[in-house]
């Protein structure tokens, strides 16, 4: 409702409490009189009705920018909290942050580490490899040459032996020439390993000393020339 409405509808209230006044018997009446007072007193209750509203809208227009004022601390003090929380969650993302960085780098520190452990590993695994293969090739190459050279040896001592054109005297000369030859090579087998057993001793004491190696059942032993010849004739 609008304040010209409220005007009116007081003024309506004020003129339905209004009575005529009452005109005295046999008194002369001066209507102008009555007429200017009724006025002042209208006037002076309009005034009043008039200061009423004025106050009442004072007094509401107060309270308004009271509310007005309590709404922009109550947004002030809003404002302020979300600020707060705005700034606790900004620090708290940063430490998030911050610790993920953190653990990130510890990983590919230890990852780093392990790298290098495993490289350090290999390099040393490939080194001792090759140090390895080096002694197996330096033990290969004398193995090969050892074996060249008793190879070389039993080339040197095999004769072929061709007796097909000998007749008996020719081959029992033979078998004992033979015979002769394979006592020579028993006595320097003899030799060789009784070198061998004062090396040893020599190197390790008598304790580590052993005998040498039995002959076999093939192996030629010491007898009669007669029975060589006669496998030789056979």
């Amino acid at each position: 409702m609008s304040d010209t409405e409220d005007v009116m509808e007081e003024e309506a209230q004020f003129m339905s409490n209004i009575t005529a006044p009452k005109i005295p018997d046999g008194e002369k009446v001066d209507f102008d009189d009555i007429h200017r007072k009724r006025q002042e007193k209208d006037l002076s209750e309009l005034q009043s009705l008039i200061e009423a509203h004025f106050i009442q809208r004072k007094k509401e227009e107060e309270e308004l920018i009271a509310l007005v004022n309590r709404i922009e601390k109550r947004r002030a003090e809003r404002a302020e909290q979300q600020r707060v929380r705005a700034e606790r969650e900004k620090e708290r993302q940063a430490r998030l942050a911050e610790e993920k960085e953190r653990k990130e780098l510890e990983e590919q520190r230890k990852k780093l580490d392990e790298d290098a452990k495993k490289k350090k590993a290999l390099s040393n695994m490939s080194q001792q490899y090759s140090a390895g293969q080096k002694i197996d090739n330096r033990r290969g190459a004398k193995k090969q040459t050892e074996r060249e050279k008793k190879k070389k040896i039993l080339a040197e001592r095999k004769k072929p032996l061709s007796v097909d054109h000998l007749n008996e005297d020719k081959l029992k000369e033979k078998a004992n020439e033979l015979w002769q030859w394979l006592m020579g090579l028993e006595a320097e087998k003899f030799d060789l390993s009784e070198k061998l057993k004062r090396q040893k001793y020599d190197v390790t004491g008598p304790s580590c000393i052993t005998d040498p190696p039995a002959h076999s059942a093939g192996s030629p032993s010491h007898g009669s020339p007669g029975s060589a010849s006669l496998l030789l004739v056979h």
